[in-house]
């Protein structure tokens, strides 16, 4: 039986900033996570925004930890090396109707305390987005992007770097309360801890009924995205969101630049029944270019080179068309369990301000004492691409793999594929390279470097091929071979 002071329960970007800001403390922590890497949800699977604030209801929790968040990223961009651009939103009015809630929205930014809020038109909108079919738009300058795997890969490695314990592909069997403590039982093993955050997501609910009777549901939302190829990111200069309407009860089909170059185009919003149920569908697609091409009239479908969805976990049902706030509290039928739920947009946004109040919670129980040396700062060395000409012969003379290129699309070296699968966390799916150095995610979509990477998986890391994971527990990149060869 391992004794922990806190266990967090889920590893993508809530559990994981949770997980950075106790590390602070001469405290035990250890995040189960169920997956096969951090980030493997909705952590992963969104715009990668920095929100402002405007469109979180008036004195709400979404609304305070989305502005507190907003201020506090710069700073943890700078600690950990994580891009960051600070490149605006615009929303935009298609009419003149439109131009009435653009008011409303700046007047519920200002009530939030969000800066620097300016309705614009004309000849300064058409200079600044030339592209885009509207007649006014509200301008937010404190909206930015960053990348939201990356965001809680860094977190989780910096926790580790601190003493936290990760573990990986551990599904939660049991939850008890036993006197002061809790008992948690795992596929990875049994262990005890004082307090147990649940930063579960979709999964919040049931975690919550293994030890009281849960006075809430989770409805999941699928959100399907289209991703262009970099060679359209001159389209737009700012992310660009049309006027929310409030009978859909989400923002709406926007475009979104991301830091690597591409341009998103989405979500959807979908109820489902399965919140595992992660697949893209041609209808959708048809709606998110559809509408988005009412936006920039110029899109192209041949820009589009991939498509994924991410599920967003509702507290609000099908058909309420109403802001449901966050829940971030101490359970009070079971001292000791912290419950977020329903964080969804603008949790990546939140999750720093949000780890700071469950800290805030935790110090109410446990005494905690800052640790002399705290490594605050992140090593992340800056991708080879980026490189000057003279980096990269300097690494290239002192080991030759930094030479060979696996992928073509994103110039993704061998030495960065290795250095990936040697991770922290100790990740080993197709995934967890694809998402630290970006293997993978160029035009071709992985057709060229994919056999590169699992030579690499079974040459410097003795995975054998037929066991070799796609992205989650479940997933096998191989299910058996198409030809068998004499002897075989």
């Amino acid at each position: 039986m391992f004794n922990f002071h806190v266990a967090i329960i889920g590893g993508g970007v809530i559990g994981s900033a949770i997980a950075r800001e106790l590390s602070k403390y001469k405290i035990n922590v250890i995040v189960i996570e169920m997956g096969s890497d951090v980030a493997s949800g909705a952590s992963k699977a969104n715009s990668g925004v920095v929100h402002s604030g405007i469109n979180s209801a008036e004195f709400s929790l979404k609304a305070r930890f989305c502005v507190e968040g907003n201020k506090m990223f710069q700073h943890l961009a700078d600690e950990l090396n994580l891009p960051l651009k600070w490149i605006g939103k615009l929303v935009i009015a298609k009419n003149d109707e439109e131009i009435n809630k653009l008011e409303c929205l700046k007047n519920v930014g200002i009530k939030n305390g969000v800066k620097g809020l300016k309705i614009i038109g004309g000849t300064e909108l058409k200079k600044q987005e030339p592209h885009i079919s509207c007649v006014s738009g509200l301008w937010v300058p404190t909206a930015g992007i960053t990348l939201p795997y990356q965001l809680t890969i860094i977190l989780a490695e910096n926790s580790i770097e601190n003493g936290v314990k990760f573990l990986l592909e551990a599904k939660v069997k049991d939850l008890k309360k036993k006197n002061d403590y809790f008992l948690i039982e795992t596929n990875k093993g049994n262990f005890q801890s004082d307090i147990v955050i649940n930063a579960s997501g979709l999964n919040c609910r049931e975690i919550v009924s293994m030890i009281e009777e849960p006075d809430f549901n989770v409805y999941p939302c699928r959100g399907e995205y289209l991703v262009l190829d970099k060679n359209y990111s001159s389209l737009i200069n700012s992310m660009i969101y049309p006027v929310p309407v409030v009978e859909h009860g989400f923002l709406g089909i926007h475009i979104t630049p991301t830091i690597e170059g591409n341009l998103l185009l989405g979500p959807s919003s979908e109820y489902i029944n399965n919140p595992n149920d992660k697949k893209t569908t041609k209808e959708k697609m048809n709606i998110i270019f559809s509408e988005a091409k009412e936006i920039i009239p110029i899109i192209s479908k041949k820009a589009v080179i991939n498509a994924y969805a991410g599920i967003r976990c509702k507290l609000s049902p099908p058909g309420l068309y109403k802001q449901v706030d966050y829940i971030v509290e101490e359970s009070k039928k079971t001292p000791g369990l912290i419950n977020l739920l329903g964080i969804e947009s603008p949790g990546l946004t939140a999750a720093p301000a949000i780890a700071i109040e469950v800290s805030n919670i935790v110090s109410k129980s446990i005494e905690l004492k800052q640790k002399n040396k705290f490594k605050s700062k992140s090593n992340k060395r800056k991708r080879f691409s980026e490189m000057s000409t003279e980096e990269q012969s300097a690494l290239i003379k002192e080991d030759n793999s930094w030479g060979r290129i696996v992928c073509r699309c994103e110039h993704v070296t061998e030495a960065e594929v290795i250095k990936a699968l040697s991770n922290p966390l100790e990740a080993k799916t197709f995934s967890s390279v694809k998402y630290r150095c970006r293997a993978g995610m160029g035009r071709c979509q992985g057709g060229f470097c994919t056999q590169h990477i699992v030579r690499i998986m079974e040459k410097n890391f003795n995975l054998d091929i037929k066991n070799i994971k796609l992205k989650s527990p479940d997933s096998k990149l191989f299910y058996g071979r198409v030809r068998v060869e004499k002897g075989d």
